[in-house]
């Protein structure tokens, strides 16, 4: 596998397989700030690294909701555009890495639990209802010319895409086969 391929992001992203790393993510997150264990936070900031390179490939959550949980849940699944959620990744680590700065170089534990409580509400909101606050906020920022048009139009209607429309398909059918 070439470099590029390696670290490259899935699009389109299986949202039941979102919503089920984003129930990890609350579990994590929950489990740090209730046992007053920031050592948690190497996991949780580490997936986020790693989805945010290269999707689930090396992140031991991905990995666990894409292989194992998703293929056994019997529902039809949805897909929606890689970029948005990518950006998710990427929040999530400013957010879990902001809060390992503070709790391991800073020594601020309540400040850092501060700080994943937004990481908590937002993964809450995703885990449980579907809501992803960078996909609501993807196209406010290519509007202000933060994202790229290329990547509007990639985004705009994912079902206009033949390539995306069988790739997901051929996702939800390797997801169904188990």
């Amino acid at each position: 596998m070439k470099l590029p391929a390696l670290f490259s992001f899935p699009n389109p992203v299986n949202e039941t397989s979102a919503r089920v790393v984003a129930g990890g993510v609350v579990a994590m997150t929950a489990a740090t700030i209730a046992l007053d264990e920031p050592r948690l936070l190497v996991p949780l900031t580490y997936g986020f690294a790693a989805r945010l390179a290269a999707g689930p490939r090396f992140s031991p959550l991905g990995q666990l909701a894409t292989k194992v949980v998703t293929p056994r849940l019997g529902i039809e699944h949805r897909f929606s555009p890689g970029p948005p959620k990518r950006l998710a990744q990427g929040i999530g680590l400013v957010l879990s890495g902001t809060a390992s700065l503070l709790a391991f170089g800073l020594g601020k534990r309540r400040a850092a639990y501060r700080v994943l409580s937004l990481l908590l509400i937002a993964a809450s909101l995703e885990a449980g209802f579907g809501i992803c606050l960078a996909c609501r906020a993807f196209p406010l920022l290519m509007r202000l010319g933060i994202v790229p048009e290329s990547i509007c139009e990639e985004c705009r209607d994912i079902w206009k895409r033949p390539e995306l429309k069988d790739k997901a398909q051929a996702l939800a059918d390797e997801a169904a086969a188990g």
